[in-house]
């Protein structure tokens, strides 16, 4: 679940300043048409069959939908971001359904109809001895180094909003409800978060850089379907701290 998707990116690109928005606008694409520059799809392994993502319109917007069925993949970017400079996710997503029986804490049920991946850079040699045999397991098995931590927002069908949820396989994977699959079920949902915030709620620790983010659609293990749909993203400044409280 996206524990490689930095490295299978490309370059990162040059950070932003402290004063800079951080965004990708689906809403300036074309129907049908190309990702944004800079963005990739990025499949989970060849054994996976892979979400299907097209931009598509919707009450007179461009969106990216992600459509799931037995699948997972991502929409990726990379990037070099302090998240001390920039804090703020500014998001809007809805679904359709949820995948049936879907639990983020169980590993047969570890999925969900909407994600926001971000990942982060750090010094592994500071994790205990078993993050780092997990680590050098997952590159033996993907050829990709897994990165040091990775921070997810889900919409969950059992967990209540803000509740954090360890993935079953990693602790270096850490999930965040961001909303409820009744909240998202069929119209859409602002979200604003507080990325160093729930960084530090999830890991006990502050942020290191950021390095990549994007979205991620799966119904793999549940083996069910689910379609999702995603509007606009936003990295902020730290100054729109004082704008309100992360819902």
């Amino acid at each position: 679940m996206a524990l490689s998707a930095a490295s299978r990116c490309g370059a990162t690109h040059a950070g932003p300043t402290a004063d800079e928005t951080v965004s990708v606008h689906f809403s300036a694409a074309q129907p049908a048409g190309a990702l944004p520059e800079g963005w990739q799809h990025i499949p989970f392994n060849q054994r996976k069959t892979p979400t299907q993502w097209t931009l598509v319109q919707d009450e007179g917007h461009t969106v990216l939908e992600a459509y799931a069925r037995s699948s997972v993949s991502m929409v990726m970017r990379t990037t070099s971001l302090d998240p001390k400079a920039q804090t703020i996710v500014k998001w809007r997503w809805k679904i359709d359904s949820h995948p049936a029986g879907a639990d983020n804490s169980v590993s047969g049920k570890e999925d969900s109809a909407a994600r926001l991946v971000f990942v982060f850079d750090g010094n592994k040699s500071s994790l205990p001895w078993n993050d780092r045999v997990v680590m050098r397991m997952a590159k033996t098995l993907s050829g990709q180094d897994m990165p040091y931590a990775t921070l997810m927002y889900v919409i969950s069908g059992v967990a209540d909003v803000n509740t954090v949820i360890e993935n079953p396989h990693t602790r270096r994977v850490q999930m965040i409800v961001a909303s409820t699959a009744r909240q998202s079920l069929g119209h859409w949902v602002e979200m604003r978060r507080d990325l160093s915030a729930d960084f530090r709620k999830a890991f006990g620790e502050a942020p290191g850089r950021l390095i990549a983010y994007g979205v991620m659609s799966d119904t793999d293990n549940t083996a069910s379907r689910a379609r999702a749909w995603y509007g606009d993203i936003e990295i902020n400044p730290a100054s729109e701290v004082a704008a309100g409280s992360p819902r």
